[in-house]
């Protein structure tokens, strides 16, 4: 995890990167794409030498740490930003704890937030569909023991277990809620 002070020391440090044009505010479309492109070919190239039979480890992370050096830079250069030769890997770094990982939890709060409200309509729409399940089968159970032929009575059948077994376990689960 990365602690106040290492955050407060990036920050320090990125001011002091853009004074002596470490980093540099700059927009550059060819280089964030060409960054982008090696980020994937450095993913791919790792995800080949795993597979390997060489199995060469060492420049698996290399590799796969190249393919998030250069993401990184895309990223930065989205915001505005372009790092320079010297000390590329400690700007970067320092960099995407100042200006990245808040835009980050950001993005993973709203997904979260995404997220619960689909799984609340989800739950409504699918806690609907267990209690129809009872009417469903009161219906069917008259219709069924009346008028039906033998096949539509097996469809039917296999229906009214796969109702049954998913209504069961969800009222299972109320009853063990309303225990604790």
């Amino acid at each position: 995890m990365i602690d106040q002070k290492r955050k407060k020391q990036a920050q320090h440090n990125f001011s002091q990167y853009l004074q002596e044009g470490l980093i540099k505010k700059e927009k550059n479309e060819t280089a964030k794409a060409m960054y982008l492109k090696n980020a994937e070919v450095s993913l791919k190239l790792a995800e080949d030498c795993m597979n390997n039979q060489l199995k060469p480890h060492i420049w698996v992370v290399v590799i796969a740490y190249y393919s998030m050096f250069y993401i990184a830079n895309a990223v930065l250069l989205e915001l505005g930003y372009k790092i320079g030769s010297k000390m590329a890997h400690k700007v970067t770094n320092d960099a995407l704890i100042t200006l990245v990982m808040d835009k980050i939890k950001k993005e993973i709060l709203d997904d979260y937030e995404n997220a619960k409200e689909d799984a609340l309509e989800i739950a409504s729409i699918r806690s609907e569909e267990i209690i129809s399940f009872y009417e469903l089968e009161l219906d069917k159970r008259s219709k069924f023991q009346y008028d039906m032929t033998e096949s539509i009575k097996e469809q039917k059948a296999q229906t009214s277990l796969k109702r049954a077994k998913q209504f069961m376990l969800e009222m299972k689960k109320l009853l063990l809620v309303s225990r604790t």
